[in-house]
């Protein structure tokens, strides 16, 4: 597949980028002027530049099924959407109705993939990114969900060094660089290139892309000690004003980082508040428009820079369904954006347009090559079994899975199992005649990740619930509820004090000994303090077995018929 209106570009060493980037903006800004063209009269003084954005694709080339595929509209309409081949095709049509634009992605583009972009490493979806012709990508903590190297491979092309190329003969990589300002090597060397600028009739647009400062915690075993991440908004606000000194002032920022509200719970533009909000409304008044991914709802804001000029910053529904657009006007005589001009919208990948051809050709070739596997039947389950939580932060599904660890945890003296929500994609979506496929399965359970039976001391095990409530530096305090396998029970009082909100914990209705030993199942991302639980890492006599997604499927073939478990096994105190 080919990409449309892509900008040639040297793909640098992680060593070279930043000095070369800088020595290439020098010799470019100091031709000046001469670098807009031809002497234009008054009236064409101005140049208006169509910037689009999609965010957190996920390898999403299929339309996205069940709970992840429809989106409501401002007129309370709920409707289906997504798919590589209407986004494709929105992406087309938004681009002829403008003389000039520029395509962007905020990140995670892959990882946690369905199976036809997994099965294959991903190769498929960054095929399907070229097609695009995205300009820049900034860089998501799902980049790196399998380690640097591999991020290398899909960013500059070749074949795995053990699995060969899966999706074809050959795999050339992203034909777009992959961008973060704040990603660094243990050794300090950036990790990717920190900007890139692209020219629109002569205009230098310069694009600056970060993630959170405390990325880390998100990523898997190992990965974490492969980068480290500075903070991102002291990166940020540097690499503007490099951009800015070396005569690019027209500035796009792509924030990897979200408000960690749940979907269907964001508040309006003027209520929003978090660590992704913080940053793109104090961000140098040197950024122009911000594009922001990692968030559960699309929305389509104008804040106050800090020097109180206006500044548009959107996120795109995620999955492929939406695109953020924002059109702006270009001043010819100084090169920087003309804020107040700005006019924006979040387009909605509806599926009432024609595919694109292209777009659904690879899919379709994806879906082909596993349809086997992924239509292997699992299980049997009544009704979908959903990622809902109670009150109390518990989830049917998530039940489920904990109580799956447990049995395979079970032959390694596993006592009790708790499982991450985070690691939970998709609810469990059974056919129309109640069949559960191994696709189903791997829609919920999609990073594989081994499973570990490690022993804690009853206080320990306290300490990890009690880590549940994780203060933030803004304040706030972000709530993780584990979910428990069936034969955990405790108590919650929100009321009381961090540190000391968890009581009556049971072990098959017996209060814990603070000194026993326990013998815990969880997966490799919590035994190596994921998500901030720190408390795991200070575990004993480890253990491994099948990874996650192996012990769900396991578990639905013996189950079954499943039935969703009551969200019972945490007891709020008012």
């Amino acid at each position: 597949m080919h990409g449309r209106g892509r900008v040639r570009r040297v793909r640098l060493s992680a060593r070279a980028a930043l000095a070369t980037a800088a020595c290439a903006l020098l010799t470019l800004a100091a031709a000046g002027p001469a670098a807009a063209g031809p002497q234009r009269a008054a009236s064409d003084s101005q140049l208006t530049v169509r910037l689009l954005a999609i965010a957190d694709l996920h390898g999403t080339l299929s339309p996205p099924d069940g709970d992840r595929s429809a989106i409501t509209e401002p007129n309370g309409a709920v409707v289906p959407a997504g798919g590589a081949a209407y986004l494709s095709a929105y992406v087309d049509q938004l681009r002829d109705s403008a003389a000039h634009s520029l395509l962007y992605s905020v990140g995670d583009n892959w990882g946690v993939s369905p199976l036809e972009s997994a099965m294959f490493r991903d190769e498929p979806t960054v095929e399907f990114l070229n097609h695009l012709g995205i300009s820049a990508s900034g860089v998501g903590n799902h980049e790196l969900d399998r380690g640097i190297d591999e991020f290398r491979r899909l960013q500059s092309g070749g074949c795995h060094p053990s699995d060969g190329c899966r999706f074809g003969a050959t795999f050339d990589g992203a034909q777009f660089p992959l961008l973060s300002s704040n990603m660094l090597m243990p050794n300090g060397i950036p990790a990717t290139m920190p900007f890139s600028v692209d020219y629109v009739d002569g205009i230098p647009v310069g694009v600056v892309s970060a993630l959170a400062a405390d990325t880390g915690d998100a990523l898997g075993p190992g990965v974490r000690d492969q980068v480290r991440f500075a903070d991102e908004l002291a990166t940020i606000d540097r690499t503007a004003g490099l951009l800015d000194f070396l005569g690019v002032h027209a500035i796009v920022l792509l924030l990897h980082q979200g408000d960690d509200y749940a979907a269907g719970d964001a508040p309006s533009c003027g209520e929003r508040a978090g660590p992704g909000h913080t940053i793109a409304t104090e961000a140098s008044p040197l950024v122009d428009i911000v594009f922001t991914a990692d968030n559960a709802d699309r929305y389509d804001c104008t804040y106050a820079d800090p020097d109180g000029h206006p500044r548009t910053v959107m996120n795109p529904a995620a999955l492929g369904r939406g695109i953020s657009v924002a059109d702006v006007t270009l001043d010819r005589a100084t090169r920087d954006i003309v804020r107040d001009q700005t006019t924006s919208f979040n387009q909605t990948v509806t599926h009432d347009i024609s595919p694109d051809v292209e777009a659904a050709a690879l899919t379709d070739r994806a879906v082909s090559m596993t349809a086997d596997r992924s239509g292997q039947a699992v299980g049997v389950a009544a009704s979908p079994i959903t990622r809902t939580p109670s009150s109390t932060g518990e989830s049917a599904l998530g039940n489920l899975v904990a109580d799956a660890q447990l049995a395979a945890g079970h032959a390694l003296g596993a006592q009790v199992a708790l499982t991450n929500p985070g690691g939970l994609r998709a609810d469990l979506a059974p056919s129309s005649d109640g069949i559960v496929d191994y696709g189903a399965a791997h829609r919920v359970q999609p990073f594989d990740n081994p499973l570990d039976v490690v022993t804690l001391t009853g206080a320990q095990l306290t300490r990890v619930l009690e880590q549940q409530f994780q203060p933030r530096d803004d304040g706030q305090l972000l709530e993780r509820i584990l979910a428990p396998s069936r034969s955990l029970t405790y108590s919650i009082d929100r009321s009381a004090p961090v540190g000391g909100r968890i009581s009556h914990v049971e072990i098959d209705g017996v209060e814990i000994d603070p000194n026993a030993p326990y013998r815990v199942a969880i997966n490799r991302f919590l035994a190596r303090g994921g998500d901030g639980f720190t408390e795991f890492t200070y575990a004993t006599d480890h253990s491994n077995t099948e990874t996650d997604l192996a012990a769900f499927v396991d578990y639905l073939a013996k189950a079954s018929p499943i039935r969703p478990p009551e969200r019972d096994r945490i007891t709020l105190i008012d």
